[in-house]
């Protein structure tokens, strides 16, 4: 699957240009594979073009002479489906396991990719007051597994965004929040990891309503994961998507620098230290 594919499209559009691309790589014309699919070159163009949404035989079709195993037709399905219950219990198990590049804000705490056991333990126990203790360790262990993607060869692209008072606010023990930020650092340092942070004076704006989640996908539209208080949300629909996508490239314009930001992180981290 082609990596420049604008995450922005619709997943009508992006359906049209990975089919474009695909028949291209295979040196079909839109008249060859028309024949082969059992319709006009010109349904074709179309659907190359955006202009029409294809039936979910025409995606099956194009995975079969493709060889593209479902890939279309996961394509396909998104365009059909893009919210719901079902993309929010996809999100964990299929969404952002397959995700290419993960793109964050937390504004309240360590987003969950990079919290330590302990930490997410001392959360769940303050958010779920009166479950009991394997309920808040069947969460934390779940937790842990989610974090399985970063040991992977090839692991996401993150790029998280911090409210800098995330740093400061006590979840857990003063030892909690230093180790925490201990692991933090060691994210900041990974290859594939950038953390910046944005001031604590900063002006209040709407990314302090929620956090959020962009996920881009090697072979499905990019998909946002949005909590606020109370609920959460899974998305890939495109109106949606943007508006995240937008608040995303706005706060980020009032972060720190990734070299800053690891500066402040340490210096919160040995403070922590120092009163333990």
């Amino acid at each position: 699957m082609a990596n420049d594919l604008d995450p922005r499209l619709t997943p009508i559009q992006r359906y049209g240009k990975e089919l474009a691309r695909t028949r291209r790589d295979h040196d079909l014309t839109q008249v060859a594979l028309g024949k082969r699919l059992g319709c006009s070159s010109s349904l074709i163009a179309h659907i190359e073009k955006g202009n029409r949404t294809p039936k979910p035989d025409f995606a099956v079709g194009c995975d079969q002479v493709f060889g593209t195993g479902d890939r279309f037709v996961r394509l396909c399905r998104s365009i059909t489906s893009p919210s719901g219950p079902d993309w929010y219990l996809r999100w964990t198990d299929e969404i952002e396991p397959s995700a290419r590049a993960l793109r964050s804000w937390d504004p309240c705490l360590i987003p969950g990719l990079l919290q330590t056991e302990d930490y997410a333990r001392a959360v769940f126990r303050g958010d779920l007051a009166g479950s009991s203790p394997q309920e808040v360790e069947d969460l934390v262990s779940a937790r842990m597994q989610r974090q399985l993607i970063l040991d992977t060869d090839a692991p996401p692209t993150l790029w998280v965004l911090l409210d800098e008072m995330v740093l400061r606010r006590r979840v857990g023990s003063r030892q909690v929040m230093a180790t925490q930020l201990d692991h933090l650092v060691e994210a900041a340092n990974r290859p594939y990891a950038t953390v910046q942070l944005v001031p604590f004076e900063t002006p209040c704006t709407a990314g302090l309503l929620s956090s959020f989640i962009i996920a881009e996908l090697p072979d499905a539209p990019t998909a946002v994961s949005v909590d606020s208080a109370g609920r959460g949300e899974v998305s890939a629909e495109h109106d949606f998507v943007a508006l995240i996508w937008d608040r995303y490239d706005k706060i980020r314009a009032e972060a720190y620098r990734p070299g800053q930001s690891l500066e402040i992180i340490e210096e919160a981290r040995d403070q922590w230290k120092l009163q333990t």
